[in-house]
């Protein structure tokens, strides 16, 4: 597993590239960012890589709000800041095709384009943007960008995921 993020998550969200970054073209596992290394990131490279960060960290944030972990002061914007992709947080952005062999986490596979060239079977289409596996809890969703993962789309995939956690349980 190649990416960014937990070592120990349990919820990885996968994308076909990575920052073209010296740093990152040559990652060969998960590597923990560290505060502000995400906006360093989309500072060196472009808006793309900025809006990853704050769409995952929109999604992210709306999803564990509803395990009411924040206070009312904390925002998507700290999350990300202080959170995202980091060593104790819950979650992955990896680089490398899903693997399913680690128990009771949820596979998030982004942008209809990578899933195609991963070759995801067993899909069955929810509407036009999701899709879900029907043997592995994996959900495909919209690329990570403000115009496709729009903020109610952000919603309906915090709905997804907490229906597979739901049914996990």
């Amino acid at each position: 597993m190649v990416g960014f993020g937990a070592k120990n998550f349990n919820l990885a969200i996968y994308i076909a590239n990575r920052p073209p970054l010296d740093d990152y073209l040559n990652l060969s596992t998960i590597q923990a960012l560290l505060p502000e290394e995400a906006h360093n990131i989309g500072q060196a490279t472009s808006n793309h890589w900025r809006k990853i960060f704050n769409v995952s960290a929109k999604f992210l944030f709306e999803l564990y709000q509803e395990e009411k972990r924040f206070d009312a002061k904390f925002t998507w914007q700290d999350y990300r800041d202080t959170f995202l992709f980091q060593a104790e947080s819950r979650e992955a952005l990896l680089f490398s095709p899903p693997s399913f062999e680690q128990p009771d986490t949820i596979h998030i596979v982004a942008g209809k384009t990578y899933a195609k060239q991963l070759k995801l079977a067993h899909l069955t289409w929810l509407d036009e943007h999701f899709a879900v596996s029907t043997q592995e809890p994996l959900i495909l969703c919209p690329y990570l960008d403000y115009r496709q993962l729009s903020n109610a789309r952000i919603t309906q995939l915090v709905s997804l995921v907490q229906a597979i956690r739901n049914r996990n349980q």
